[in-house]
């Protein structure tokens, strides 16, 4: 059996080698060509050289030599020709090489991608995304749990609005008790709170009091503080 398997593989050797070997061998073809034209182009110089020599002494051994020249010229008219259609079997064999390792390359990558795809399909895909979405929405809606639901930080806005009217009503009695405004101005929707934030700031005053000091004109009140200021004045003075 190990010898079947030896045979099968030493032939899928030989096969992916045989481009390879054949453009060793025109290389080497090449190769000869280009010493036996350089080898007539040297004869070629001699008999030249004979005709020269003899052209006027003996123009037998003159013409002799050119006749010789002609037929080395010919020869080597035949030697490029070969030397020509030899290249042109090696460049043809190595870009039949390419293409055929680009083709098997391509068919590499057509394989794998079809194992990389095995069965998947678009619905596949498609399903799997659905899954990812439902469990995104499993994972918030745990997250909320765990956080103590969707109203665990929600915000009374009953509360917000008494806690905002406190905090006008002391700014008012802040700003009256200074008497940077008239006691008179109110805000709205704090009438009563005004009320009760003037029975604990005057202690002992009845209520009508309260509201005459708050309904006080302005003019009235700038000379009552008027007064206040120089009786503060007199007091420092002594």
């Amino acid at each position: 059996m190990s010898g079947w398997g030896a045979w099968f593989g030493g032939a899928s050797t030989k096969k992916k080698e045989a481009p390879k070997n054949a453009i060793l061998g025109l290389r080497s073809t090449m190769d000869m060509l280009s010493k036996r034209e350089k080898h007539l182009m040297n004869q070629m110089d001699e008999q030249d050289a004979i005709a020269r020599k003899n052209v006027n002494t003996n123009k037998t051994a003159a013409k002799a030599a050119l006749r010789r020249k002609k037929g080395l010229e010919h020869t080597l008219t035949q030697v490029s020709d070969h030397m020509l259609t030899v290249e042109r079997q090696i460049s043809s064999i190595e870009s039949a090489n390419i293409n055929k390792e680009t083709m098997d390359a391509m068919k590499n990558a057509s394989v794998a991608m079809k194992h990389i795809h095995n069965g998947l399909t678009i619905d596949k895909v498609d399903a799997t995304m659905e899954d990812l979405s439902d469990q995104h929405a499993i994972a918030e809606e745990i997250g909320e749990a765990l956080r103590g639901g969707p109203g665990a930080n929600a915000v009374d806005e009953g509360e917000l609005e008494e806690e905002l009217q406190e905090l006008q009503e002391r700014e008012l009695e802040g700003r009256m008790v200074g008497g940077s405004v008239p006691v008179g101005e109110r805000l709205p929707g704090v009438a009563q709170g005004e009320r009760e934030s003037a029975r604990a700031l005057y202690s002992g005053s009845d209520e009508a009091d309260i509201d005459k000091v708050k309904h006080a004109s302005p003019s009235r009140q700038e000379d009552e503080e008027e007064e206040e200021l120089r009786k503060l004045q007199a007091e420092m003075a002594m």
